[in-house]
């Protein structure tokens, strides 16, 4: 039986192009460098080796989910990996929704529950975010690649 949520989003953690990028050109490097080396005795094999395991490593991390985001029953839910804690953002203590962007730097690392000066973010992928900010001032920052669909669904949520 397949459960139908007003918005539901899987954030990948390998899938934000700007880390794919550098992924790769440290294997394309690597290996390059093993083509180049004359003598290729230990040290160009081990150049082999570490290209081939960041392409494989890359691979994998295409797949593997770092979070996903549910607006259901007047609540955000958010459930990250194995070991993470399910976080529920009751929708009833929110005040304020915005559609901001996430970042102003051209790269950020992926996060899950960050803490930090009263703000709380959720981050995988992507420029957009959607921000929450509840009664007693926390600030809660979630970034999307579908930022309209999660606001609306979020505003809805919060009417019904």
């Amino acid at each position: 039986m397949t459960v139908h949520y007003p918005f539901h989003e899987k954030q990948y953690l390998g899938r934000d192009y700007n880390f794919i990028s550098i992924r790769l050109v440290m294997a394309v490097f690597c290996l390059a460098a093993y083509y180049v080396t004359e003598n290729r005795d230990r040290n160009g094999d081990l150049l082999l080796l570490v290209g081939c395991g960041i392409l494989l490593l890359s691979v994998v991390m295409l797949f593997m989910l770092h979070y996903r985001t549910v607006v259901n029953n007047k609540s955000v839910i958010l459930d990250g990996l194995w070991t993470t804690r399910l976080v529920k953002i009751d929708l009833n203590s929110i005040t304020k929704v915005e559609k901001v962007p996430y970042s102003k730097y051209f790269l950020n690392n992926p996060v899950y529950n960050l803490h930090r000066n009263g703000t709380i973010k959720f981050y995988a992928g992507g420029k957009d975010a959607v921000k929450l900010t509840d009664r007693d001032g926390l600030v809660y920052i979630i970034g999307t690649q579908k930022q309209s669909e999660l606001y609306n669904a979020i505003v809805e949520a919060q009417a019904s």
